[in-house]
């Protein structure tokens, strides 16, 4: 009996990228004495995506879908797509075609002799430089950071033995960071470097705020820096503040009549204090808020469909 793999494919607005990649999956998988299905998890798009996705459910049992409820952004709805695969080993990839398809079969046969994590790694993209860029400058920032080593130029795109699922799977995580979740599971995480194409159809769904979150997720997350970094700055500003008012109190006794503070100081010192202040805060309400989505306990996706479960 033939082993299944598993694919799964999250989309959002991918009416012009489905149907041709659902088409080149199959011709892949055509190739390898491997069963497999090919599980789509669609994040409530607002095109024809589930139209076509439909389509190819009744064309194709093997191809199963889920239709979330709503839009619950880009790092639950993929992650909750690895948890309803049933196969030996499972295969991430996304939908824009900006991981290449033929690197299936490379991963399954990494994956055959015997690596339970195999991710594909960016060894250049033709994407923008200045994006390029400043997530090369993310990745070592956070690895600086974590207390974990973390997998760098990698987007949780790659194959995951069954026993890694099954770990994933155990864990209540309501807003998972994928990337540090695998490195925190697996330690031995076999690379495929490939050059990452543009993307031929659609738009990119990534914005900065989507960039943002998830570079906040990451640090708060894996490392505890941030916070005694707060602590300790907090230490030397006030340390600082309690010698230079220390030294104008010493200055205005001495110089009693002749001393007059102006305001240029008063104002600068305000402010810059203001400006620490609410720096720390923010950073410590990214750690609360989430404490918050972990305590409230909510489902990673609520479901509106399924099909050729």
């Amino acid at each position: 009996m033939r082993k299944l793999i598993s694919i799964v494919t999250p989309t959002f607005n991918e009416e012009l990228n489905i149907e041709r990649l659902c088409l080149k999956i199959s011709e892949q998988m055509s190739q390898l004495n491997y069963d497999y299905e090919h599980l789509i998890i669609d994040n409530d798009s607002k095109d024809k995506t589930q139209e076509i996705i439909k389509k190819l459910c009744k064309q194709d049992k093997r191809i199963k879908a889920i239709f979330n409820a709503k839009n619950f952004g880009h790092l639950r709805s993929p992650f909750y797509g690895l948890l309803q695969s049933k196969g030996e080993a499972v295969i991430y990839i996304a939908s824009d075609f900006q991981d290449p398809i033929e690197l299936i079969p490379d991963l399954i046969q990494k994956w055959s002799q015997g690596h339970e994590v195999v991710l594909l790694q960016k060894n250049s993209s033709d994407e923008n430089f200045f994006m390029n860029f400043l997530r090369k400058l993310f990745y070592k920032f956070i690895n600086i950071l974590s207390d974990i080593d973390l997998t760098i130029n990698t987007t949780g795109s790659g194959i995951f033995d069954k026993k890694i699922v099954n770990i994933l799977k155990s864990i209540d995580e309501p807003y998972p960071y994928f990337r540090g979740l695998v490195s925190e599971i697996s330690n031995k995480v076999e690379i495929i470097s490939f050059n990452q194409p543009k993307r031929k159809y659609g738009k990119s769904k990534n914005n900065f705020y989507t960039l943002y979150d998830v570079a906040m997720l990451g640090i708060i997350k894996h490392s505890k820096i941030p916070l005694r970094i707060t602590t300790i700055l907090g230490f030397v500003c006030s340390v600082i503040s309690l010698i230079v008012g220390f030294f104008f109190f010493i200055y205005k006794i001495l110089y009693w009549n002749s001393f007059q503070l102006g305001m240029a100081p008063v104002i600068i010192g305000i402010f810059f204090g203001i400006a620490i202040q609410v720096f720390l805060l923010g950073i410590i309400g990214e750690y609360v808020g989430f404490i918050l989505t972990h305590s409230r306990k909510m489902p990673l996706v609520i479901e509106r469909e399924r099909i050729n479960f």
